[in-house]
């Protein structure tokens, strides 16, 4: 029997349907972890984006049952660390970064070391962060960048270049503990009502994706991670015009207020001596006191 806790009863257990989507995303990152070992890179590619599909779907089903937990948040955060932290820097270490030895498996390190530290941070600001903006790149964002570039490769019978894959690596890397906004669409409610021009924007990623998944997940994962590169500097550059405008206006009044002339002041009256008041002589009393 469960012990009272501030005069309730402690329930014990778990609500299995999130935990269950979370095991499965588990799952396709262990298994795009083994298929990248043994050097099927495509495979393992397709592994990491079926991975960020199923942590989708964890976290709207559980918003969906109200079976939002602690213990699922930690479940979900330990998950994304395989799928999307430890696979995908095996695989790009294992596809591009092997001729640069030291530096290759070092690379990868970074995106591994950047994706815990990038989880550790978002675990810690849960509730306190603006939910419209991602506070750096998140690692879903990267590993399925990898994975998309691993296809785009594979479907144009391209060979990656080591050295840039290095500087893309680390660049990605940098992005994910950096304070780059990207959007986070957490403020789409699918429940309501919207125009019917967004029905057809899903339609069409849809039907493009059909037609060629291996260069459009690409081309838009690239979009995104672009994105919020040119968003943050744009936010910085309207941020550094309003300062500059501020000064300007501030600059402006303190010339406006040095050009107009002194209002004339009055000159001081000579306060009396105790002298003088000594001199002036007393009322007489009047009789009767």
């Amino acid at each position: 029997m469960s012990k009272p806790i501030n005069g309730e009863v402690r329930r014990r257990g778990i609500y299995v349907l999130p935990s269950l989507f979370t095991t499965m995303g588990l799952f396709a990152g262990f298994y795009a972890l083994i298929a990248a070992i043994q050097g099927r890179y495509e495979l393992a590619a397709w592994a990491i984006i079926v991975a960020a599909i199923f942590d989708m779907l964890d976290g709207r089903v559980a918003r969906l049952l109200h079976a939002e937990t602690s213990f699922g948040a930690e479940y979900d955060s330990l998950s994304d660390m395989l799928s999307f932290g430890i696979a995908p820097a095996v695989l790009v270490y294992l596809w591009a970064l092997t001729p640069l030895h030291k530096p290759g498996w070092l690379a990868a390190f970074l995106i591994a070391a950047c994706a815990a530290l990038r989880l550790a941070r978002f675990n810690t600001q849960v509730g306190k962060m603006d939910k419209r903006y991602f506070q750096g790149l998140p690692t879903p964002a990267t590993a399925l960048l990898i994975a998309t570039a691993v296809l785009f490769h594979e479907d144009g019978g391209l060979q990656p270049i080591s050295w840039l894959w290095f500087g893309i690596s680390v660049l990605l890397a940098w992005l994910m503990v950096s304070r780059v906004r990207f959007v986070s669409g957490k403020e789409i409610d699918l429940k309501q009502r919207r125009p019917f021009v967004v029905l057809l924007a899903f339609l069409a990623v849809i039907f493009f994706v059909m037609i060629n998944p291996y260069k459009v997940l690409f081309m838009l994962l690239l979009a995104y991670v672009l994105h919020g590169v040119m968003l943050s500097l744009w936010q910085k550059r309207r941020a550094f015009q309003m300062r500059a405008r501020l000064r300007q206006r501030r600059h402006g009044r303190q010339a406006q207020e040095a050009m107009q002339p002194a209002a004339p002041q009055e000159p001081a009256q000579p306060e009396p001596s105790q002298e003088s008041e000594q001199a002036q002589p007393h009322e007489p009393e009047s009789p009767g006191h």
